[in-house]
């Protein structure tokens, strides 16, 4: 029987191994993109230390913010006629506040063979459960990897932020050597160093 117990292992972890090697699956959860897309009633907190205002509608058309209106006043019923027209997608934000997303400009995107061992879906799932839209990866196993999950985050094939990339920019020991590697980093779709 002891003779089995490493066979018994191989089989029980197979499974586990082979869902772990998919980095990050292609996006199952979530909704949209939308081509007009309308967050009713909410009061914005903008980041720039002012006090929250609103209510307001906001209106997102294929990914960007076209309008904030502001649609009434605390505490006063809103006014229907002052309102957007109808979007594809709306949610009632009423009672609720906006927040600019997030931007992390220090992450790495680990791996599950890594020191935290945990899976790159773990990370992207968790900024975006705490309001980071945007992360600068700072090296993260190698230019291609990287710059294929900021592609297919772009490409809204992921659950994840949107990346900005940063390959690894170490072991340069002259200009020479720095221009050659800025050369690659941008051959290879990297945004910066």
């Amino acid at each position: 029987m002891k003779k089995f117990i490493p066979l018994i292992i191989f089989f029980v972890s197979l499974p586990l191994a082979q869902a772990f090697g998919a980095e990050v699956p292609d996006r199952a959860e979530g909704e949209g993109q939308y081509n007009r897309l309308i967050l009713r009633g909410g009061y914005v907190i903008d980041g720039t230390g002012a006090p929250p205002f609103g209510p307001v509608d906001i209106v997102i058309e294929k990914d960007r913010i076209t309008e904030i209106r502001n649609v009434g006043t605390p505490g006063v019923a809103i006014d229907p006629d002052g309102r957007p027209e109808k979007g594809d997608r709306e949610i009632d934000a009423y009672g609720k506040f906006i927040l600019p997303g997030f931007i992390d400009l220090h992450s790495h995107i680990h791996s599950l063979d890594s020191e935290q061992g945990v899976s790159p879906e773990y990370i992207f799932k968790l900024q975006l459960g705490h309001g980071i839209t945007t992360i600068r990866s700072l090296g993260s196993g190698g230019d291609k990897r990287i710059v294929g999950f900021k592609k297919r985050s772009a490409r809204n094939e992921i659950t994840a932020p949107r990346i900005v990339a940063y390959p690894v920019f170490y072991g340069i020991n002259s200009p020479k050597e720095a221009r050659k590697r800025i050369k690659e980093i941008k051959k290879n779709g990297g945004d910066g160093v």
